[in-house]
């Protein structure tokens, strides 16, 4: 089999406070392909962001990756120091952040950043780094990028700072990409616009790209696959049109139903009851078990488990009938 561009092993992120030890990612384990899509759901604080932030060495101490391995095309990373680090991303690892105007230097031309990144990652001389951002400012759709290229990050709009953005996150030709909420501030056509730009770099280039939301309708145009987390943990993973039409973790099933859906008319959306708990007061057993109405003892008393120990698709001592089941047990 090809190896995966990222492989994650059983991914701990710790930090220390006062109070004991916080987990904001426990035990997170998912693969990559080139090329491919992963969506990665989940409500605030589910710890979708920090598992990305973890992959790329961006974790503000004192947060620190405490176990597991960060695998880059079968290399591990994650301990090969802040050096070495730098110089993966951007050459073999970009990142799109949520905020473009925050991502950007208001100091500096859209020119100036894309070339500075090209020249550090490339061997190229000044003339061919400027050739080459005009041409990756193209490429994300910046009409008139020959004469756009020298303009501040102020004068774009917000949806071309975020097509700036992806232009940066690709212009040293990563092989992974990061996109932390890249659709969050944008309005609803511009969101498309985003997401159809992601999907065309991805198939063109074989990028490999981790593409962080909380909204399920990007995650349905966008991702080839789907992880679900909740509480920092893993609660389901798979290809994306069997997760959102049949969901085995109770989670998921939740989030669905709560998120109004094209072509089902009017239906009452159902909330799942409840909040997530705090890093600091998660509950003994599942962490979902106080929000969930197929729990029982078992979900009470034992830790919740990963999806390897459950079949590879829910992590969940219980989980919700496949649909070839759920068929049999109707007839």
């Amino acid at each position: 089999m090809t190896t995966p561009v990222l492989s994650v092993r059983d991914l701990v992120v710790e930090i220390p406070t006062r109070r004991g030890v916080l987990r904001p990612v426990d035990r997170v384990s998912f693969d990559i392909a080139a090329g491919e899509i992963l969506g990665v759901v989940g409500e605030s604080g589910a710890g979708k962001s920090m598992t990305g932030n973890a992959v790329i060495g961006l974790l503000d101490p004192p947060a620190r990756i405490a176990r597991g391995e960060v695998l880059l095309s079968g290399q591990p990373i994650q301990n090969i120091g802040r050096e070495a680090l730098r110089r993966l991303r951007g050459k073999r690892m970009g990142m799109i952040f949520q905020d473009p105007l925050t991502s950007l230097n208001p100091l500096l031309t859209v020119g100036e950043q894309l070339t500075e990144t090209i020249l550090e990652h490339m061997p190229v001389g000044n003339a061919e780094a400027r050739r080459r951002a005009i041409a990756a400012l193209e490429e994300v759709g910046i009409p008139a990028a020959a004469a756009r290229i020298d303009s501040y990050p102020h004068e774009f709009s917000g949806g071309m700072r975020q097509r700036v953005v992806i232009a940066l996150a690709l212009c040293a030709e990563p092989d992974l990409v990061i996109a932390d909420e890249p659709t969050t501030a944008l309005d609803v056509s511009v969101q498309a616009q985003i997401v159809a730009l992601l999907k065309r770099l991805c198939r063109e280039r074989g990028v490999a790209v981790m593409l962080v939301t909380h909204d399920m309708g990007v995650i349905a145009e966008a991702a080839d696959r789907v992880a679900v987390m909740y509480a920092g943990r893993l609660a389901e993973i798979g290809p994306v049109r069997e997760v959102l039409t049949a969901a085995r973790h109770p989670y998921t099933a939740g989030l669905m139903a709560s998120t109004p859906l094209a072509g089902h008319g009017r239906r009452r959306l159902r909330q799942i009851p409840g909040a997530m708990p705090r890093l600091g007061a998660l509950p003994p057993g599942c962490a979902f078990h106080p929000r969930c109405d197929r729990a029982e003892a078992r979900c009470r008393q034992d830790p919740t488990p990963r999806v390897e120990d459950c079949g590879g698709r829910a992590a969940c001592w219980f989980p919700l009938a496949a649909p070839a089941d759920r068929q049999e047990a109707g007839a």
